[in-house]
């Protein structure tokens, strides 16, 4: 006994060694064992000792539980703890250790069979000293990370450290950064009982055998995205947990998997299994947690599942199952959460689902489920939370008790896209607990109810109305909505009129582009100190945009984006040093003055587009060190003078679109700049990305990270069309110089930009040949030269540009005969036309080599300019664009609204207003541009432009590709085919030109 009071002295010395927990000893669950050691005395028996053990025998100290005991510092090597040399079992785990290492000394203790640190906030190199603890049965070094501090185990490896382990019963290295293979040797570890190695960055492949170990009962390697494998086929086993979720498991679920007769939780989500899900699975009868999500797995759902009378928990999301709902799932009544969304499920909700009293979490949504399904069957699952039913085929109808307090009490509720035509359904006036609510997408009508503003005041973090046809607010909030935890609220895509409604400076995201809001922006604007996105493109907003007092918005800001409005005055200050700006959009409105100089500080900044506003200015060089800007559009502004040389070479590294057309840019073309313009260069053309900021926004008390896909939109030129592209695509680069007054020649440099899909230099005052350099940009879709001087032949090089859908050159001074082959043979007539000295097919005019080459004629270009305006051009002309195809390339690629332009002149409809139908998908929302105008620039265009157009439309929209996990995107919206017949009158000069389409 004397000999145990030794060493327990020595223990109270490692209270004086350790930093004691005075810092963190009010933590959750925290236990301060050391307090009761002091009440105790120096002289007692210390073997009885909260968290002490004494062999019987000889008193020696042979295990010692300081967990969760609020221990907070270090453990050196030359702590009294090693002095405990006949310990057994320690257990450290769930304290503080302040990230430092784990020590050395640890190799001491010789006879140790059970080794705790989990969740203690060690950090670095695992030691390998561990690895001569011979006698281990538990080692268990888990969950040692932050986020950003974690254990590591590389030098030695995974197999170093186990392969004088050999009677491990349990191993846990969970979250311990081991970037290697799992060693073949493990398959040998026959003791094993527990085997979790959780988000390890393991890869290679996974030892099949190891599933086979004798007494395995739990196995976890999820979240090793690089971890491959498959099921080996099973016999007798003690396996009760296999959770592989997460990683890159394949193959089939082999039937003998009913021989896993003690299994309780099988969980293989998120990995690369295919083929029926086996009918076996129906023989575990002990199974209580079945997750096959985000797989490949086919057909329908197998009757026999229905014996599994212990499941609560039942997941198949996002995967390509077949057929009906079985209603046999109603008679699985221990069921709590039922995950079947993204699947091709078909035929109608079963009612039985009504009798899952324990169900909480309910999820249906992205199906073909069909039908008239009655949303008072849910309202008296006293349990139902969380419920999803959005984006399927049924109407969703509200019955009498529509009207009446509910049972249910919803915390989330999705039920977007569901057919719904009533009014705002009245049930949500009694839901007092709803976090997430999503009504987008539906044909929800009327006003918004006054009641609605004091829906779930102090819970609701998301609400989604958007793309409806809500007309407006029964009572105009006067004030900032009461929502004090808003996050997320998007009513864009619906017809409401009135003015701003103020969310709460809680607000991350808001949404309201697309409406009929008009009046000015409230100074309060300026106390979102959260946002991320403020999105207010296509309303009637005016007046001047506030000034903040240290710029607008905060620097958390992602995107502004204040598109087609009234809005006046300066373009809005926006940036700071700090500033995390990506995306900024003012075009169409009525901003004056010069961009602001601020803009040079956004360095984060990837689109600016300041296209059709009154901006007087310079071409901005000093954006050029911007070293993230893709896209610069500055058209129909009144920016003016030579454009300048670079002043070094790594300016604009990464632009890919630039639009300076319709100014009074004037000189040369820049070539200095076209041959730095790198990002233009080599493009990944089968990239199917499209340019968009990723918004993550946090919603802790639901346990979710939502991430919403903003996309950049623009209006490009492209193949003759003015195209409004509510996505970019990455691959996509286009240069357009177009209407300005650039004079001398088409720079050869140029040819070095081979990932351009459109170049448009038209309407300037260029001279010379049009060089054959041009013949390598490969993808080159749409070539655009006309209204020029240019002069001389057209290279027959040009015919190897097998993806050139659009060229013209008509009204230049060009000779000789007309290429042909290729797409050459596909052009007609008016892509050359008013080149008095070409020849050949398409032109009547055929080529004969004993006739010179008729003087050029001067006449029509010499009056290009004469009268001092740089875009009037006199003309006779006649064009018919019919069966347009968006491109081989881009078609595909791009979701397309088509605005018809061949030449820029006002557009006087027969037809009045067109209105096309509205189609917006919830989880995908660009940026698109609704309700857009004809506008002016300049008094003597609209004196100028008298033309009658006859422009019939068809219009398809593309299916969108079902969004996995919890993600939601913004939408795409594509058009597949345009037929257009524009005739024009005979005289008439080069202006502007644009056909507005509402809302899709």
């Amino acid at each position: 006994m004397e000999l145990s009071l030794c060493l327990l002295a020595l223990v109270g010395l490692l209270a004086k060694s350790i930093s004691l927990p005075l810092v963190i000893a009010s933590c959750f669950g925290c236990n301060p064992k050391f307090s009761s050691w002091k009440s105790e005395g120096e002289g007692s028996n210390c073997c009885l000792w909260d968290g002490v053990e004494c062999d019987e025998n000889t008193g020696h100290v042979v295990a010692l539980d300081l967990s969760s005991s609020c221990l907070y510092g270090s453990i050196d090597s030359h702590s009294s703890l090693f002095l405990l040399s006949h310990l057994r079992r320690l257990d450290l785990a769930d304290n503080h250790f302040n990230y430092s290492r784990i020590p050395t000394a640890l190799r001491q203790f010789s006879r140790l069979t059970y080794l705790n640190l989990s969740m203690s906030r060690f950090f670095g190199q695992v030691p390998s000293e561990i690895s001569h603890l011979s006698e281990l049965s538990c080692l268990d070094l888990g969950f040692n990370y932050d986020g950003e501090k974690f254990l590591e185990l590389k030098n030695p490896n995974f197999g170093s450290l186990i392969q004088n382990l050999t009677s491990l019963e349990k191993l846990d290295l969970s979250l311990v950064n081991m970037p290697s293979t799992i060693p073949d040797l493990l398959a040998n570890f026959s003791s094993l009982v527990s085997l979790l190695l959780q988000d390890c960055g393991l890869y290679g492949e996974f030892p099949a055998n190891i599933f086979l170990l004798p007494n395995l009962e739990d196995l976890n390697v999820e979240f090793n995205e690089f971890l491959t494998g498959h099921f080996p086929e099973f016999n007798h086993s003690h396996l009760s947990v296999v959770e592989l979720g997460g990683t890159s498991f394949s193959g089939n679920i082999p039937s003998s998997v009913e021989n896993l007769v003690s299994l309780s939780r099988l969980d293989v989500s998120d990995c690369s299994f295919s083929g029926h899900i086996p009918s076996s699975l129906g023989k575990l009868s002990h199974l209580s947690a079945l997750d096959l999500g985000n797989n490949n797995f086919n057909g329908h759902i197998p009757y026999s599942l229905q014996n599994l009378t212990q499941l609560t928990s039942f997941s198949l999301y996002a995967n390509k199952v077949t057929g009906p709902i079985p209603s046999w799932l109603g008679n699985l009544t221990q069921l709590v959460y039922i995950y079947l969304h993204q699947n091709e499920l078909d035929g109608l909700v079963p009612q039985s689902l009504s009798r899952l009293r324990n169900l909480e979490g309910l999820s249906l949504q992205h199906n073909n489920l069909v039908g008239t399904l009655i949303f008072d069957m849910f309202l008296n699952m006293k349990s139902l939370a969380y419920l999803e039913l959005g984006n399927n085929k049924f109407s969703l109808l509200f019955g009498k008790k529509n009207v009446n307090a509910t049972v249910s009490k919803f915390k989330l509720l999705g039920l977007s896209s569901c057919n719904i035509s009533s009014e705002f359904p009245n049930f949500l006036e009694h839901q007092n607990q709803l976090e997430w609510l999503d009504l987008a997408s539906n044909g929800i009508h009327g006003l918004i109810p006054q009641w609605m503003w004091h829906t779930s005041i102090k819970t609701l973090k998301a609400v989604d109305i958007s793309n409806n046809s809500l007309t407006g607010f029964q009572v105009q909030p006067s004030a900032v909505l009461p929502w004090i935890y808003l996050r997320i609220l998007d009513l864009s895509f619906n017809m409401l009129q009135g003015k701003l409604p103020l969310p709460p400076q809680s607000i991350s995201y808001y949404d309201v582009s697309n409406n009929r809001l008009n009046g000015e922006i409230r100074v309060e604007i300026c106390n979102f100190s959260s946002l991320l996105v403020l999105d207010l493109a296509s309303n009637n907003f005016s007046g001047k945009i506030p000034q903040c007092s240290s710029g607008n918005f905060g620097n958390p800001l992602l995107v502004l984006n204040l598109r087609n409005n009234s809005f006046d005055g300066s373009i809005p200050q926006t940036c700071t040093k700090t500033s995390n700006l990506r995306m900024l959009d003012v075009s169409h409105n009525k901003f004056q003055g010069k961009l602001p100089r601020s803009l040079a500080t956004c360095m984060m900044l990837e689109h600016l587009d300041v296209a059709d506003n009154h901006i007087i200015d310079i071409f901005p060089t000093w954006l050029g060190t911007l070293p993230e800007l893709k896209h610069l559009i500055l058209k129909n502004n009144g920016f003016y003078g030579p454009i300048g040389k670079p002043r070094n070479t790594f300016e604009f590294s990464k632009l890919r679109v630039i639009d300076l057309s319709y100014n009074g840019f004037t000189m040369e073309l820049p070539s200095e700049y076209i041959f730095i313009w790198e990002s233009m260069k080599d493009i990944n053309v089968s990239d199917p990305a499209y340019t968009n900021v990723n918004i993550f926004v946090e919603l802790a008390e639901m346990y979710l990270n939502i991430s919403i896909k903003y996309y950049y939109s623009t209006t490009i030129v492209h193949k003759r069309v003015e195209t409004v592209y509510p996505k970019i695509q990455e691959a996509f680069a286009a240069v357009d110089l177009s209407s300005n007054k650039f004079t001398g020649g088409i720079p050869n440099v140029i040819g070095n930009l081979k990932g351009l899909r459109s170049l448009n230099l038209s309407n300037n005052k260029l001279i010379g040949h049009i060089p054959s350099s041009l013949m390598n940009i490969s993808n080159l879709e749409s070539l655009d030269l006309s209204y020029n001087q240019l002069f001389g032949e057209i290279s027959h090089q040009l015919t190897q540009l097998t993806f050139l859908q659009i060229f013209d050159v008509a009204h230049n001074r060009l000779t000789g005969p007309i290429p042909q082959g290729n797409q050459f043979n596909t052009f007609g007539s008016a892509s050359f036309e008013d080149n008095l000295g070409l020849c050949g097919n398409p032109l009547p005019k055929k080529c004969d080599n004993s006739d010179p080459s008729p003087p050029l004629s001067s006449s029509a270009s010499e009056k290009d300019h004469d009268d001092g305006s740089w875009y009037s051009i006199e003309y006779d002309w006649k064009f018919v664009l019919v069966g347009f195809i968006s491109g081989l390339f881009v078609g595909v690629a791009l979701g397309d609204i088509v605005n018809t332009r061949r030449l820029h002149g006002w557009l006087l409809w027969t037809f009045g207003k067109m209105v096309l139908p509205r189609r917006k998908d919830q989880r995908e929302r660009s940026a698109i541009i609704d309700n857009s105008i004809t506008k002016f620039f300049t008094e003597r265009r609209k004196q100028r432009m008298k033309t009658a157009v006859c422009l019939p439309l068809t219009y398809t929209s593309l299916g969108n590709e079902a969004a996995r996990n919890r993600n939601r995107d913004r939408p795409g919206i594509s058009a597949s085919s345009v037929a257009a017949e524009i005739v024009l009158p005979r005289e008439m000069s080069l202006g502007h030109q644009k056909l507005a389409l509402g809302s899709v």
